[in-house]
C-alpha cells in the first residue's frame, strides 16, 4: 500500500508542476494587465528587467536577451514562435496553451519594423502576431530577460524567440545552450 502511494506521488509530481507553472504565468499576465499606464520602452541596453511592466494594452516592448534583439511582453518576457502555426491559424491549443499562453492581441511596439497583426484562435479569442508569426510566452520563463523555450522541441514542433526582425535567430544565439542557463 505504501509503495502504490509513493508512485501515485510520484505520477502527480509533474503534474503540479505544471501547475504551478500555469499559476505562476496567470500571475504575470494578470501582473502585466494591471500595471498603470506609464509608458516606458525597452529601449537600447537590454536592461528591461529594471523596470516592471510598462506600455499601453497590447504594447510590446524588445530587450537584448542571450545576444539576440528580441520581442517581449510589456513585463520584458520574452515572446516565441511555434514552427507548426501559420500566418492564420495557432496550432497550439489545450495543454500546449497551458505552457505556452497566446499573447492576447491587438499588440504594438514603438520602433519596431514589421507588421503587427491579429488571428482568431480555435476558442475565439484573439492572438497577437508579429510578421506572420502568432506570438507566445513560455510558462517555463520564470523572470524577464529569460528565454529558456528558445529552440526547445515541444509539442509537436520547435519554439522559436521572437527577434525585432521577426525571424528565428541563426542557429545559435540563445538556442546553443537548449535555452537554458538564464
Amino acid at each position: 500500500m505504501i509503495r502504490s502511494l509513493t508512485r501515485l506521488e510520484a505520477l502527480n509530481r509533474p503534474r503540479m508542476l505544471l501547475a504551478l507553472l500555469a499559476v505562476a504565468a496567470a500571475a504575470a499576465v494578470l501582473a502585466a494587465c494591471s500595471s498603470s499606464g506609464t509608458s516606458s520602452t525597452g529601449g537600447s541596453g537590454g536592461t528591461s528587467t529594471s523596470s516592471p511592466a510598462a506600455a499601453t494594452a497590447g504594447g510590446l516592448k524588445t530587450a537584448t536577451i542571450g545576444g539576440a534583439a528580441v520581442l517581449t511582453n510589456a513585463s520584458g518576457f520574452t515572446l516565441y514562435s511555434f514552427a507548426p502555426d501559420t500566418p492564420t491559424k495557432s496550432n497550439c491549443n489545450g495543454a500546449c496553451a497551458q505552457n505556452w499562453p497566446p499573447v492576447k492581441g491587438p499588440a504594438t511596439a514603438s520602433g519596431v519594423t514589421g507588421t503587427f497583426g491579429t488571428i482568431k484562435r480555435s476558442d475565439g479569442s484573439v492572438q497577437a502576431t508579429f510578421d506572420g508569426h502568432p506570438l507566445y510566452t513560455f510558462a517555463g520563463d520564470t523572470s524577464p530577460g529569460q528565454a529558456k523555450g528558445n529552440g526547445l522541441n515541444i509539442s509537436g514542433g520547435v519554439w522559436h524567440e521572437i527577434t525585432t526582425s521577426g525571424t528565428a535567430p541563426a542557429g545559435s544565439s540563445s538556442s546553443s545552450s537548449g535555452g537554458g542557463g538564464y
